[in-house]
């Protein structure tokens, strides 16, 4: 096979010539990590057959990938050892093949098909989830076999930042990378990163120098008060039993049920790919079993469909449809009733009795993750969901959860609550859920 000559930076010589288990390489723009990566993972293909795996959080379509990154490369060097597709990458000589996936889109059964794997490249890897993580991580278990970690920090709390890069075991080598290690950083470049440094030294930490996101003013919650949340002792559970029910509105959206009682979180209920009937079998099902005082349901998009069903089955008495986009209750202070539920879990939070939330880093990154802002009559509001999964590849389906757990007060003694409809007490409708009432 004809050599090539590639030029790649010494700061990621361990990506070709050490052997460890994890690389973890982070920093800011311009540092050069993807490039660097895709050459490395080109030149080793040449070398010998591996199979690499190019993973993302969510990946919609092999447009989302590295792949055009990767065949960019190889015709950039005239690598005609590897053949193109449009499905993968495959070198003619050695057999290596290149694949690309999102993991957010793996279960148990799919993630079998990475396990002869020899290097996962995870792009991006400021999105990748606590979960998606832990379902990776021990797939990729061939002899030798390395991950891959390339970064942007985002955020404080960033999942596998605290999982692999905050405390490296012996297999893990961590590695900052910015454009001032970058020896083909073209002087443009430099150029506008002086620019920023001197303009606004806080965007050039974390855009030219890799480091996170300080929670500041544009956060509504901080991470300090949801880790305190995490260790609280709420003392025994008490007052009524309230659930929140955030239903999916897109194909990688989450329906969530948040269960809380009083001063305590008890548990989270995720479920993927549910149409309205399955959710609101759901919701029966827990509603039955649970008995809660409340279920405030998310009624914006299919959620309304959801609650349609709910009322049709004699549960209005228990169910209250909640638009995040209608007007606050207090309206002079919120600019709606997401923006006011939201803030209901921060005064929570950091209230003078201690609160408990489960131990899970990915509700802590949608906690904080969402930017605050206000109206021009000075209301607080909030960022869209679809801003948010733009600018971090997820959805708040817990969290948004957790805060219609926040929709109204509700009272222990009473089934109705404020705003009384006029409705059966929940010890009617559990009654009739015993036997008396088909609808169920």
């Amino acid at each position: 096979m004809e050599p090539i000559k590639v030029r790649i930076p010494e700061v990621f010589a361990p990506l070709m010539k050490e052997k460890i288990r994890n690389k973890f390489f982070y920093g800011g723009r311009a540092g050069g990590k993807s490039y660097a990566f895709a050459d490395s993972l080109l030149l080793l293909g040449r070398e010998r057959k591996l199979f690499i795996a190019c993973l993302r959080e969510i990946q919609e379509s092999i447009k989302d990938s590295v792949y055009k990154l990767l065949c960019d490369r190889i015709n950039f060097y005239g690598m005609n050892d590897y053949k193109i597709t449009a499905g993968g990458i495959r070198n003619k000589v050695t057999g290596t093949r290149f694949v690309f996936k999102g993991l957010r889109d793996q279960d148990s059964r799919k993630i079998k098909s990475l396990e002869g794997v020899d290097i996962a490249w995870i792009e991006e890897a400021q999105a990748i989830s606590k979960a998606s993580w832990e379902i990776l991580e021990p797939t990729i278990r061939k002899d030798g076999s390395e991950i891959w970690i390339s970064m942007n920090r985002e955020q404080e709390d960033d999942p596998l930042w605290l999982l692999v890069g905050a405390v490296p075991d012996e297999q893990t080598l961590v590695r900052r990378v910015n454009y001032t290690d970058n020896p083909f950083c073209p002087e443009e470049i430099k150029r506008q990163a002086e620019k920023c440094r001197q303009s606004s030294p806080e965007d050039y930490e974390h855009i030219w120098l890799g480091a996170p996101l300080r929670q500041g003013n544009t956060k509504l919650i901080a991470a300090a008060d949801v880790r305190r949340a995490f260790a609280g002792d709420a003392g025994q559970e008490a007052g009524p039993l309230v659930i929140g029910l955030d239903v999916a509105r897109f194909g990688d959206d989450k329906t969530v049920f948040c269960f809380r009682r009083g001063r305590c979180c008890l548990r989270f209920e995720s479920f993927s790919h549910q149409d309205v009937v399955e959710t609101a079998n759901r919701a029966t099902f827990f509603i039955k079993e649970h008995r809660p005082r409340r279920l405030f349901i998310d009624s914006g998009g299919v959620g309304a469909g959801v609650y349609d069903i709910l009322k049709d089955r004699g549960l209005a008495g228990v169910v209250r449809a909640v638009n995040f986009g209608e007007k606050a209750i207090y309206d002079a202070r919120y600019a709606n009733r997401r923006a006011e539920m939201w803030d209901n879990v921060r005064q929570w939070l950091n209230g003078s009795l201690p609160v408990r939330l489960p131990e899970d880093y990915d509700l802590l990154g949608e906690l904080c993750g969402v930017n605050k802002k206000y109206d021009r009559r000075g209301r607080l509001q909030l960022e869209e969901k679809s801003e948010l999964k733009k600018r971090v590849g997820r959805s708040p389906d817990m969290a948004d959860a957790l805060a219609l757990t926040f929709a109204e007060p509700v009272r222990e003694d009473s089934a109705s609550g404020p705003g009384d409809r006029g409705e059966p007490c929940l010890e009617e409708l559990f009654g009739q859920a015993d036997g008396k009432n088909e609808k169920w």
